[in-house]
Formats: structure tokens, sequence, C-alpha cells
């Protein structure tokens, strides 16, 4: 057993000791976003410092804490804050949180995110359905021994975005007549922020939104047979689009600013997952 094969088991092996909730999707809050998790009904909270191995989040704003509960009807598991491969761990701790949902019982995974706006017209508040990504430069969390009873060996990548749960997504911003861009993102590593000439390339690559996280949870994700969708809250106009210094507290903030419409539109799309449950995981 590869190491990184025995430290989910471990860390699978501690969190069923206190945990014996079992979801159908997961949610990711990312920076600013964790106060979604006020909407849920709560049964269970455990933080990452309670199961052994696991990586703890260290970046100001993530609480760290994985909530089990319900949105609406459907059983529910949350990451108020997530692991990020600039904080130094491995690649494979990054991603484990997201194994260890899908292996207990997540068949939908939703990752949100406070990311920079590439695209043209974009504005600090908006938000951006995922569509595609650019994963290429951090390394891919499938490096290392196959875990085969994740998936195989060499996955196919050609829609890591589930196209039904973008219709879901849609739909939901439609009927709440919310503004809804749809893009690529693109994951560095940080933690500095871009320099302009980096958002440049990014922007003759194709990528519409720019952070430090999601792509390579999603690969790890589609790698095990999860449905994946993707939010970005734009939390501010990459460098060199915006003429204003970049930093954290302008993250969270302008993340503060579209709870309202991120959190109705979350409800919007676990109610009709829940409905669709059934289907989507045939």
């Amino acid at each position: 057993m590869n190491p990184a094969e025995e430290k989910l088991k471990q860390c699978e092996k501690s969190l069923r000791q206190r945990i014996d909730f079992v979801p159908q999707a997961a949610l990711v809050l990312g920076s600013g976003l964790g106060g979604y998790a006020e909407k849920l009904r709560v049964v269970q909270t455990l933080d990452y410092s309670q199961i052994e191995g696991f990586p703890v989040s260290t970046v100001s704003g993530h609480k760290g804490r994985f909530l089990f509960g319900y949105a609406g009807e459907v059983p529910v598991v949350c990451m108020q804050g997530r692991v990020h491969y600039y904080e130094g761990y491995p690649m494979s701790d990054v991603v484990l949180p997201i194994r260890l949902m899908g292996k207990m019982g997540a068949k939908v995974l939703l990752l949100t995110n406070a990311a920079g706006g590439i695209k043209e017209g974009m504005h600090a508040g908006d938000l951006m359905m995922i569509t595609g990504q650019i994963a290429s430069f951090v390394p891919s969390p499938l490096i290392g021994a196959n875990i085969g009873e994740l998936g195989e060996r060499f996955p196919d990548m050609s829609q890591i975005y589930d196209k039904k749960l973008q219709e879901i997504i849609r739909q939901a911003a439609q009927n709440r007549q919310l503004p809804l861009w749809e893009g690529t993102y693109l994951q560095m590593s940080g933690p500095q922020y871009e320099t302009p000439q980096e958002v440049q390339m990014c922007r003759l690559l194709g990528a519409d939104a720019v952070g430090m996280s999601t792509a390579c949870e999603a690969v790890a994700a589609h790698h095990m047979g999860m449905r994946v969708a993707g939010i970005s809250c734009i939390s501010n106009l990459a460098a060199g689009i915006s003429s204003q210094p970049l930093s954290h507290a302008e993250v969270q903030q302008a993340a503060d600013r579209s709870a309202q419409k991120f959190g109705a539109l979350v409800d919007d799309f676990l109610r009709e997952i829940g409905e669709r449950m059934e289907v989507l995981c045939r």
C-alpha cells in the first residue's frame, strides 16, 4: 500500500469512529464563503485536527472543520475551509479531504472558491460557473502509485465539470435572475498573487479566472467518479486589470458582498440535486 492510500485509509478509519453520517453531496466552501454553513441544518461537526493524520488548514478565515447535516432534505458534508498546496502540504494531502468525502458516500461535489477575474467585464462580487479548467501549473494529485480502489491509472479529463450539474446551476441562476458568468478557471500555486505578466499569460491560455485551489480537487474527484460542479466568486480583478494592490482582506470583503446571491444559488442547486440524485448517480 502506497503512503497516500495508507493515509487515506487511516483518516477514514479515524473519521468513522466519530461520525456515522452518510452524505449524498459534498460542498467545499472557499475563502470568505464559509458563512454559507450557517444555512445548513448541522447534526455533527468535526474539526480537521480531530482526524488522525488529517492536514489542517492554516489560512485566516478558514475554520478548518467538516460539517455534517442537511440542505433542505439533502444529506451534505461540508468543508468549512480547505487545504492549499501553498501551505506546504504534498498534493496527495491537499486532495485527501475530497477523497475522504467521496469514500463516505458523496456522489456529487460542489467546489467553490474566491478567484481573480480575468475576463473583460467582470467585477468584484460577480459569480462564475466553472465549465473547464487549467491545472498545469501545480502537480497532478494523481502522481505516484495509482490507488486502484479510487480510479484507473490514466483517467479521461475531457469533461471534468459535469454538464448536467452545469445546467442545474445555469437554470437556478436564471430562475433567481442572478447574473452568472461561465468560464475556465486556472489554478496557480500561490501564495503570492499573480504578476500582471502572469495574468496576461493566463488570459492568452484561455483562462477567465485565476486562483490557488479547486482544479487539483476537481481532478481527484473526477478520478474517483464523483460528479463535479464549480462556482467562483470573483473577489477581485487580477493584477494588471485592476489598479489596486491585491489583498486577502479584499477577497473576504468581496465574498461577503456576494454572500446572499451565492447562498441562494447553492440552495437551489442542492435542492435540485436532491430531487435528481437517483438519476444523477446511475
